[in-house]
């Protein structure tokens, strides 16, 4: 038997650390080739790491929420053969620990890794634990999906037995959990019920990049915001009319190609909007291609997959691409380059839009478009009171690129545009 150390791949574009998101595997699995071990993230996109061979795990080169540099030690598989490894490894593998989880997460990339002075000891196959609660300071360990899930099936986390590294539960412990009948003890408590329970959640990841980028983004960009209200009984039914033809054939159509189209045809009077600012070299530059980020929620927070291109593609074409680049989000597919390199972003929470939103602009683009629920109210329309399918457009902009003149007109452009949809076709 020998020994094959998977080391942290370079993914590209200069990157020297990525972070160490989720692991797949615990020591003592045994994995099949390709078989993916382990997530990390870049500063752009989380990247799927596979084992190039099949074997059983001896020890996991890093905690999640570590920065790990590429080239140090990921992860060290016993394989047939003699592996690609001999010596006794430099970096520093630990075997995951319950009090290693639970400890302080942050990284420390320039703490120096001590050398291992014994050998790797493969552990005992584990052993399946009673389910217990785990007592007080104990707190679970699980992904945002596993928490999720648990809290859409009432099952409190502290019951399921982890099975994963340092206890980490995993969707399959949920299974297993689900499986067998359970004391009242797993179930969720009363509403009433007196609760003295709280739960610390590492900010690792995904979320850990979305804090950053929201947090600088609000530290060095003048926001400020404008709301409009529109009138998208036309749109709306012009939408209609068009699946009701082409739907079979060409695909259905949301409200976010119609939008997309606005955003192109308004940005032709109004380049100054269409632009980036690099605050540090004190440059504007301004796009003649609109390349629309399409800011999409997944279980793991927040992703702006970008739409190439928007002016040179149909109504359908820039439909179909929406629906790719948000399913790749999603499923944490999507590749650098699609979240990357945006003009302009659109944002929307569909059927919880609300009425007014102050969404934050995605740096370094000087606009956001925030698109608000739709809504049948009341109107007096010549004269007369009838009911009008209604919109707000909540928009913010960077007050140091963006003058508050020329954010109004151009959303004016966008409302004149949506309510008149004809226009947005004639040219």
């Amino acid at each position: 038997m020998g020994t094959h150390v998977i080391k942290m791949p370079d993914i590209g574009e200069g990157i020297a650390q990525v972070e160490l998101v989720e692991w797949f595997v615990k020591v003592g699995d045994v994995i099949a080739e390709d078989q993916v071990v382990a997530d990390v993230m870049t500063d752009k996109a989380t990247v799927e790491i596979p084992s190039p061979v099949s074997g059983k795990v001896l020890a996991l080169g890093g905690q999640p929420g570590e920065v790990m540099a590429v080239g140090s030690e990921l992860i060290r598989i016993e394989v047939e053969g003699s592996g690609n490894h001999v010596d006794i490894p430099q970096a520093k593998l630990v075997e995951a620990t319950p009090a290693a989880e639970a400890g302080k997460l942050q990284a420390h990339p320039q703490a120096q890794p001590q050398p291992q002075a014994a050998a790797y000891q493969a552990p005992a196959e584990p052993v399946a634990a009673p389910i217990v609660p785990r007592q007080p300071g104990d707190k679970p360990l699980a992904s945002p999906a596993v928490r999720k899930r648990a809290l859409d099936a009432g099952i409190e986390l502290r019951y399921v037995h982890g099975s994963g590294p340092a206890g980490r539960i995993l969707h399959e412990d949920l299974d297993a959990f689900m499986s067998k009948p359970q004391s009242n003890a797993g179930q969720a408590p009363s509403g009433y019920a007196k609760r003295t329970d709280s739960e610390q959640v590492p900010v690792i990841g995904l979320r850990r990049k979305i804090a950053q980028r929201m947090q600088d983004a609000k530290r060095r960009v003048a926001h400020f915001s404008y709301v409009e209200e529109i009138d998208v009984t036309a749109l709306e039914a012009l939408r209609q009319q068009l699946n009701a033809k082409h739907g079979d054939s060409r695909g259905k159509l949301t409200l976010l190609p119609f939008l997309v189209r606005a955003l192109v045809v308004a940005l032709r009077d109004f380049p100054q909007i269409n632009a980036t600012y690099d605050d540090e070299a004190q440059v504007i530059t301004r796009h003649g291609a609109v390349h629309v980020g399409i800011a999409t929620q997944g279980d793991n927070g927040l992703m702006v997959p970008v739409l190439r291109h928007a002016e040179a593609a149909s109504l359908w074409a820039n439909a179909g691409e929406i629906s790719r680049l948000a399913t790749a989000a999603r499923n944490n597919k999507a590749s650098r380059e699609e979240l990357s390199g945006s003009t302009i972003t659109l944002t929307s929470l569909g059927a919880l839009g609300g009425i007014v939103s102050t969404p934050v602009v995605n740096t370094p683009e000087v606009a956001i478009v925030g698109v608000n629920r739709i809504v049948e109210r009341p109107m007096v329309v010549d004269g007369q009171i009838v009911v009008r399918k209604m919109m707000n457009l909540s928009s913010s902009f960077d007050h140091r690129v963006v003058d508050g003149m020329d954010a109004a007109l151009f959303i004016q452009a966008v409302r004149g545009l949506l309510e008149q949809p004809a226009c947005l076709f004639v040219e």
